[in-house]
């Protein structure tokens, strides 16, 4: 699955000019502080113009000065390039800049456009010079807003549904999701019991884990005994998963080990056990949005899963693009050097990436994993 082609970043932390193609799957690799992280969040911040939600997202971030690239730009420019059925793809330029004495933010320049049958590109956005217009289905003309227009939002939130081509970019832009390491604290939402409801997703921190597979079972059985069997892999003693009823409106999880009678209820697992049988569960769930980031997925799992996960990332890959930060060694050895993307710092000390099939590795990989070629310091990467 390839709906998203390439991806620019400009402006932000340290990615003071990033542009680089967007593949089905894609680990960040890289030390710490070179911008993995960062490049999620831009990614989200991205999803969230989309949303019309870009001014909760800077202030969730510390707001835009927080975020420019320190010394070196004056705002931070965003651009995607989408596919579009049987047509040219579609192709996104936004500029976010700071308000003073405010401090606060504007979008500075927007453009939508795509080639068609124009000699030029086709602007469905045009907002340059503090000039907004849109391009009107009816009159066949560039057009300005004639509402009030936020300008702390991007236009391509705030314009109507007038060209399926524009509803198709917007949907896509926006159905991102981002993932942290899982809170599996004594009192957290994965270990109580949950309400019970029509969850598409486990949640966040785990908190319609149990709706999620309970409705999973119902549902689409195929993909319930998707996540049974990866658990069955992962752990030889597994035999099944439970729903016995609570109190009104609430539902638990059981875990059954072959070596016990009695069932383990989800507060009784151990971290990893419980962050694995999450991301199993999120990566089987039938609607993935269009990108699915997780930071840091091997947190707490034990080496031996690593693999098993890569596998389950790459199948998820082909219903999401999967976008993972990651330090480990060996979740790296399990992948290939085209689903690698090596982040570094320059001499100016902003980062830069690199598809790992983009180097000259081939030699070494006869001799060498891939891991083991990270870990020598031949990709880059490394502190």
């Amino acid at each position: 699955m390839t709906l998203i082609r390439r991806i620019g970043i400009q402006g932000f932390r340290r990615l003071k000019d990033i542009d680089i193609e967007m593949r089905p799957m894609m680990a960040l690799i890289g030390a710490n502080g070179v911008g993995k992280t960062s490049f999620l969040d831009a990614l989200s911040l991205l999803a969230a113009s989309a949303r019309g939600s870009l001014n909760q997202h800077l202030n969730e971030l510390g707001g835009v000065f927080s975020v420019l690239t320190h010394d070196h730009s004056l705002n931070i420019a965003l651009r995607a390039e989408v596919n579009f059925p049987n047509e040219e793809p579609l192709k996104y330029n936004l500029h976010v800049a700071p308000r003073f004495p405010e401090y606060s933010h504007y979008v500075s320049e927007e453009t939508l456009t795509q080639v068609r049958d124009y000699p030029v590109p086709f602007p469905y956005i045009h907002f340059q010079n503090e000039v907004i217009q849109y391009h009107d289905s009816v009159t066949k003309a560039l057009v300005q807003p004639d509402w009030a227009f936020n300008y702390q939002e991007s236009a391509l939130s705030q314009l109507p549904r007038m060209y399926q081509q524009t509803g198709y970019f917007r949907y896509v832009l926006s159905t991102t999701d981002q993932y942290h390491s899982l809170d599996v604290g004594r009192l957290a939402p994965v270990r109580l019991p949950q309400q019970i409801r029509p969850a598409v997703f486990p949640g966040e921190n785990g908190e319609d884990l149990v709706p999620f597979l309970y409705n999973l079972r119902e549902t689409d059985h195929d993909r319930f005994e998707a996540v049974e069997d990866a658990l069955k892999v992962a752990f030889p003693q597994f035999e099944s998963l439970g729903f016995p009823p609570v109190a009104a409106g609430m539902i638990v999880m059981t875990w059954k080990d072959k070596a016990f009678r009695a069932p383990f209820y989800l507060n009784q697992l151990s971290e990893g056990t419980l962050r694995f049988l999450w991301l199993a569960s999120l990566l089987q769930s039938p609607q993935l949005p269009t990108i699915t980031m997780i930071d840091e997925p091997e947190v707490s799992l034990h080496p031996e899963l690593l693999s098993l996960l890569a596998d389950l990332m790459r199948e998820a890959s082909l219903r999401s693009h999967i976008v993972v930060a990651t330090h480990s060694d060996r979740l790296v050895g399990f992948l290939q050097p085209s689903e690698v993307a090596i982040m570094d710092i320059d001499e100016e000390g902003s980062a830069n990436m690199t598809w790992g099939d983009e180097l000259d590795l081939e030699g070494w990989l006869k001799d060498y994993t891939l891991d083991e070629v990270w870990q020598m310091g031949i990709m880059g990467g490394r502190s």
